[in-house]
């Protein structure tokens, strides 16, 4: 569906079914340099399951107006007027890398609005390796070949996938490939220079799930520890699973077994 959030035209796909506001709302959030497609599968298992969705183009990215926004905090308050636009109180948030960022600081910013959190393939901080800046800004081409080389795991860079005859690699690269010049740049100097992800997951106090890739050689699990720490206050501590062999675009990778991990915490938080 369109709606207008912040007086820029914004895409958001719902999972194939129209938005009900009456049902449990999960909004899921993409990382830098994507779109809501890499939710697709996700957002259709969860719609088809008895929950409202709500998967935005993030501004300047997909087919959203306006410039990307250049920092993690003023992407939190854009989903905080998303839910604004589409007459929600309450939802869960899930986000992937960059975007599990934004819902952090999102569920901080404002916890009597937020249920629920995932965070997908999330550390903080979250460093960015300044080769990688730099080819953001100076060679899009070749930060794209960096980005899915350290994305997917070693299986997945041969070609195997979890949908038969999909290149996994090849698809990324034109997702990255169809966003506008600067927006990736734009995203990955958001993440780099994020400083609050400690200070936010200490004011969390809802229920929340770290979901980790064995195989991610961006957020690897070895390097959650400081997160999961920090969310001192979250009812029961925060849940944390690995998903085996999976790599950073762990969407692509394990479909269904994210889709699954979400229905479970969603229906047993």
């Amino acid at each position: 569906m369109d709606i207008v959030v912040n007086e820029q035209p914004t895409r958001v796909y719902t999972g194939g079914r129209s938005f009900d506001r009456e049902l449990p709302t999960v909004v899921l959030i993409h990382g830098a340099g994507h779109d809501h497609s890499v939710w697709n599968t996700q957002a259709r298992t969860l719609a088809h399951h008895g929950f409202g969705v709500l998967a935005p183009d993030l501004p300047g990215h997909g087919a959203s107006g306006g410039a990307p926004l250049a920092g993690i905090d003023a992407l939190a308050d854009w989903i905080l007027a998303l839910l604004d636009g589409c007459g929600v109180v309450h939802a869960s948030l899930v986000g992937h890398s960059m975007g599990s960022l934004i819902a952090l600081a999102a569920a901080a910013r404002a916890p009597e609005r937020v249920g629920s959190l995932v965070l997908v393939g999330s550390v903080v901080p979250m460093p960015v390796a300044p080769p990688l800046l730099q080819a953001a800004t100076a060679a899009r081409d070749q930060a794209h070949r960096m980005i899915n080389q350290w994305s997917f795991s070693p299986t997945g860079q041969l070609g195997q996938a979890a949908s038969p005859g999909t290149w996994q690699t090849g698809l990324n690269r034109r997702l990255m490939e169809r966003q506008a010049p600067g927006v990736l740049a734009t995203d990955l100097a958001a993440c780099n220079d994020w400083t609050g992800g400690q200070e936010a997951a200490g004011a969390v106090r809802c229920p929340t799930l770290l979901i980790c890739g064995e195989r991610d050689q961006m957020t690897p699990p070895r390097s959650v520890k400081p997160l999961r720490d920090a969310l001192v206050n979250v009812p029961g501590g925060a849940r944390m699973i690995t998903l085996s062999g999976a790599g950073h675009a762990i969407m692509a990778e394990a479909p269904g077994a994210i889709s699954d991990a979400l229905r479970g915490f969603f229906q047993h938080k």
